[in-house]
């Protein structure tokens, strides 16, 4: 595996020092800055290279920009409206772009609204670091008494709805403003102040589009994406959705297996492929992840590593992010999955037999706590899960456990 990690870019307090001193190979990192539905220009590309190019002192950093993620799918071209054929010309030129400087993986979702969706970010565990988490009986007190969303109600179970009820009636206006704070985190633009009306505004958006609707539009815009890309020598890789059971009465389309094995069939070039996000497909407990590497590896262009410990196993269900090798997802069975997938690469003589991954979210832990950074991506929390990780690897890769297989 190819160790890489996410950066948010200059204002990121976890530094390019910082990654370089956890043994990272490559960085993750995106335009976050570029409004999406227009082209990342070769200019703005090669500024991002240049930032990643240097430490703090102006020493070469040694480390490139690897992988994108994301490269935002419009809500226009999800729905289909507005100016969404403008908006898929300048993804494949942004695409386009981007290979141009010598990137060629590109991680995207094709999650309507939200692009995650936690109810807590800073979860106390009992050793006292902090973690997120989802929990199904605040989210449905969210839904069904604070955005008050019309049918809400209606999507939950009995009990569920109960407790919603009980919890939403002790909760102070404090309480209340922290929660809706947390769900709408995900939305893209919460960086910005979000109301309630612009939660709805962005949901009313969808009402028209069902599942095998926005199933459609997803493989309009692979038709349209995918041979370009495979003409470029790029790969695309799709990240699942997160968490992935139906929210806010809103499709769901990239949740399981047969999800995958569904979109990479409709446009069946090598291009068009996945990003392996054990997290959230791991908030489901009918996702085999170490299988899905199996069936589905040929295609993994893009790992995204981490656990989660689910409190029940039904779908929905609620779950925080545990550490690495803790959860409920066999990490160790799923790395081994990874290297024979890699073996088998370079075995044909495929030139993308190291597949990047990076330590996905990690526990603020340590001097983590109270820095305020992004939600997910502490410095020694990652640390911690690259750590972990690589030691697995680095076992399972040793001549020892070779001779002993």
């Amino acid at each position: 595996m190819r160790h890489t990690w996410r950066w948010f870019g200059p204002k990121d307090p976890v530094s390019i020092d910082d990654m370089l001193q956890a043994g990272v190979r490559g960085v993750v990192t995106a335009l976050h800055h570029v409004p999406t539905g227009t082209v990342w220009t070769p200019e703005e590309i090669a500024r991002r290279q240049r930032e990643i190019g240097a430490m703090r002192d102006g020493a070469p950093s040694g480390i490139a920009w690897e992988v994108v993620e994301s490269l935002p799918v419009s809500e226009a071209i999800k729905t289909q409206t507005g100016d969404w054929r403008e908006h898929v010309a300048n993804w494949i030129t942004s695409a386009k772009n981007l290979r141009d400087a010598g990137i060629e993986v590109i991680c995207y979702n094709f999650m309507p609204v939200l692009d995650w969706t936690r109810t807590d970010l800073a979860w106390r565990r009992p050793n006292g670091a902090r973690c997120m988490r989802f929990d199904l009986m605040d989210f449905a007190a969210f839904d069904i008494h604070i955005l008050e969303r019309p049918g809400a109600a209606e999507d939950f179970p009995e009990e569920v709805r109960e407790e919603a009820a009980r919890r939403f009636a002790g909760m102070d206006e404090a309480r209340r403003d922290a929660l809706a704070g947390n769900v709408v985190f995900g939305l893209p633009g919460a960086a910005e102040k979000m109301t309630m009306a612009d939660v709805r505004a962005h949901l009313e958006s969808y009402a028209p589009v069902t599942d095998e609707r926005l199933r459609a539009n997803f493989h309009d815009f692979l038709e349209q994406v995918a041979p370009a890309a495979q003409d470029l020598g790029l790969r695309l890789c799709c990240h699942p959705d997160d968490p992935p059971f139906p929210l806010l009465g809103l499709p769901r389309i990239m949740s399981t297996e047969a999800d995958y094995a569904e979109r990479i069939a409709a446009v069946d070039v090598p291009a068009n492929g996945i990003t392996l996000c054990s997290g959230s497909l791991g908030a489901r407990p009918d996702n085999d992840l170490p299988g899905m590497m199996r069936r589905l590896g040929d295609r993994v262009h893009f790992l995204h590593l981490r656990n989660v410990r689910r409190d029940a196993d039904t779908v929905p269900a609620s779950f925080f992010e545990d550490e690495h090798l803790g959860g409920q997802t066999d990490m160790v069975a799923l790395i081994a999955a990874v290297l024979e997938e890699e073996a088998r690469r370079r075995a044909a003589g495929r030139g993308d037999a190291e597949i990047p991954m990076r330590p996905d979210h990690g526990q603020d832990i340590l001097d983590d706590i109270g820095k305020g950074g992004q939600p997910g991506y502490p410095a020694i929390g990652r640390l911690k899960g690259l750590a972990e990780l690589r030691g697995v690897e680095a076992a399972l890769s040793h001549r020892a456990a070779e001779a002993a297989a």
